[in-house]
């Protein structure tokens, strides 16, 4: 039995299929993966994100920690409820993880994986030892994904008018703190919406609500579909700590100035900057009937082999569409290994559906 998040139990009221990710039992899907997939990119759904880590960090010294722990600069969040995303990494410019950070009125709040708890909370804690630095694992909280086109006018309708205020004036990596929720504008699907921290002890009414309101619940099933068509990486798969951002299509959250900001991995990504990353993530598309699946070899004429990293049916495009890591110098064609036999894919930018339009 795995870990479970305040609304288990409302899940198997609601007949989710149970599976284990990263430790923790949570849905794939309530009946129909293809049916939920579509429900967010065409209206808003509800997704439990409770096995998410949340992480505060706090004293004198959290802003020089985190501006040395991150690739990205969080020098440039000005404002509390202000948002980036951004790496940790190791000496060796591996991520060890991928997180959201806010700036707090006392502090700032990561936001990371839930299969990288326990591994964020010792990285953050090791290299905290002798800073006046406290790191905070918020166990007690909650979170509710509730994404979609029409998500944040229908989350509005069921609260207080205070708090739709500040649902509707939020702007895209925006947070803001209203009693004891705190309201980020984002999320992992390619559409607007918002995610909701709250005390554990009221996310089932939240989530009942929400559900009650029409606003469908949906798996985790639907959740890879959704980030794989909008080109978002998937710890573990598409990013770890034996690949750096720079092959990895997240160099744009690498803030190399100011030129003196030392931080953790700095040198190995200079070197590598500096020769020219050898790979580079891509997306691709299958024309012909099939399915791409993670692993599956990838085959560049005259330059190479690249390996699959995330792949599935699209549910958007009817096509089979794929994240992999292939040679820097691949073109727009190569061919991909299924099941014995070689088949072309179209090679793209790695987003292919953002807000509900096709961008290949």
């Amino acid at each position: 039995m795995g870990q479970r998040t305040p609304l288990y139990d409302l899940h198997l009221a609601l007949g989710a299929k149970l599976v284990d990710f990263g430790g923790w039992d949570m849905p794939l899907h309530y009946g129909s993966q293809v049916e939920e997939h579509h429900q967010v990119r065409r209206d808003c759904g509800v997704f439990d994100v409770s096995h998410m880590a949340v992480i505060d960090v706090t004293g004198p010294a959290a802003k020089d920690f985190l501006r040395y722990l991150l690739a990205n600069d969080i020098e440039r969040l000005q404002q509390p409820g202000k948002a980036l995303y951004s790496s940790m990494l190791n000496a060796q410019g591996g991520v060890v993880d991928d997180v959201i950070v806010f700036l707090l009125a006392d502090g700032y709040r990561l936001v990371g994986n839930a299969a990288t708890r326990q591994t964020d909370l010792a990285w953050l804690r090791q290299h905290a030892a002798g800073h006046a630095v406290q790191v905070h694992e918020r166990s007690e909280l909650a979170m509710l994904a509730i994404q979609g086109p029409h998500a944040r006018r229908k989350l509005a309708e069921l609260v207080d008018s205070a708090r739709a205020a500040v649902l509707l004036e939020l702007q895209p990596f925006e947070a803001a703190s209203h009693g004891d929720w705190f309201i980020a504008r984002t999320g992992y699907t390619g559409e607007d919406g918002v995610e909701i921290t709250l005390p554990a002890s009221q996310a089932p009414a939240l989530f009942n609500d929400l559900v009650g309101a029409g606003i469908a619940p949906i798996g985790l099933g639907a959740r890879d579909t959704l980030r794989l068509e909008a080109g978002l990486n998937l710890y573990g798969q598409d990013i770890d700590e034996r690949h750096s951002p720079l092959v990895s299509n997240l160099a744009w959250s690498i803030a190399w100035e100011p030129t003196g900001r030392e931080f953790i991995g700095r040198q190995a990504l200079e070197v590598e900057n500096h020769r020219g990353p050898a790979h580079k993530l891509v997306g691709l598309v299958l024309e012909e009937r099939g399915v791409l699946r993670a692993h599956q070899v990838v085959r560049i004429a005259e330059i190479g082999e690249g390996e699959i990293t995330s792949g599935s049916f699209s549910p958007t495009l009817s096509k089979s569409i794929a994240l992999a890591r292939v040679p820097a110098a691949t073109g727009e064609r190569a061919e991909v290994e299924i099941r014995g036999k070689w088949y072309p894919v179209r090679v793209v930018k790695p987003t292919f559906v953002r807000h509900g339009k096709t961008l290949i």
